[in-house]
């Protein structure tokens, strides 16, 4: 395992100087950029949560991996600015269009503080054709408190019905200027509260996964 996230995040790195990559001969190849939580930003990968327990981050990779996804992600620095990150995440995936992968086939997720990143990935990019998925990552009061956030692409938001931290984002979409060909929201009700984000769970890896591979029913 330990060997796996090395290799991830040097695969992340190398995208990073992305001028070294080059699109793999498979054309029906999806891409995968996640952003986990800002538990794993401030603490160790085996630090345990004293209520939603360790944070399942590699076996979160893991999962996106053995269904074929090529998942670029890394443990970020405590206290990374989360717009300065965006930005420069931005670029690589521009920079990731411009060698030839479609912009569908390109999925940025993000859970809890992760999602937030991948919010302001979504206004920065600009383009109506990425995937993004938002997890746990949405209050009503962002609306007033980060302006500036504009939803773009094919997004997915997933909540947790007992999460103070994540609620519907319809809100979101309907201040956001960029059109927006596909929506959907699930509500979970799990009763883990911000913790359902912390497992490597099916509840909502899978339909991440659908998304990203364009099932936008979500079938």
């Amino acid at each position: 395992m330990k060997r796996i996230f090395q290799s991830l995040i040097f695969a992340f790195s190398i995208l990073f100087s992305i001028s070294g990559f080059s699109q793999t001969k498979n054309k029906d190849q999806r891409y995968i950029f996640f952003f986990h939580n800002k538990f794993v930003e401030e603490n160790d990968l085996n630090a345990v949560h004293p209520e939603y327990g360790r944070a399942e981050y590699n076996e979160i990779l893991e999962s996106y991996r053995k269904d074929g996804f090529i998942v670029f992600s890394e443990k970020r620095k405590k206290n990374t600015n989360s717009a300065k990150y965006a930005k420069k995440i931005s670029k690589q995936i521009k920079k990731l269009i411009k060698k030839g992968v479609p912009p569908n086939h390109i999925t940025v997720i993000g859970t809890s503080q992760g999602g937030y990143i991948a919010q302001y990935v979504s206004t920065y990019l600009s383009n109506p054709d990425v995937n993004f998925v938002f997890i746990g990552c949405f209050r009503d009061i962002d609306i007033q408190e980060i302006p500036d956030i504009n939803f773009c692409g094919n997004i997915l938001t997933i909540y947790e019905k007992s999460d103070i931290y994540g609620v519907s984002a319809i809100k979101r979409k309907e201040t956001s200027k960029c059109k927006i060909d596909h929506f959907k929201e699930i509500e979970l009700n799990t009763g883990l509260k911000h913790g359902f984000l912390f497992k490597a769970a099916d509840n909502w890896i899978a339909p991440s996964k659908k998304w990203a591979n364009g099932n936008y029913e979500l079938n």
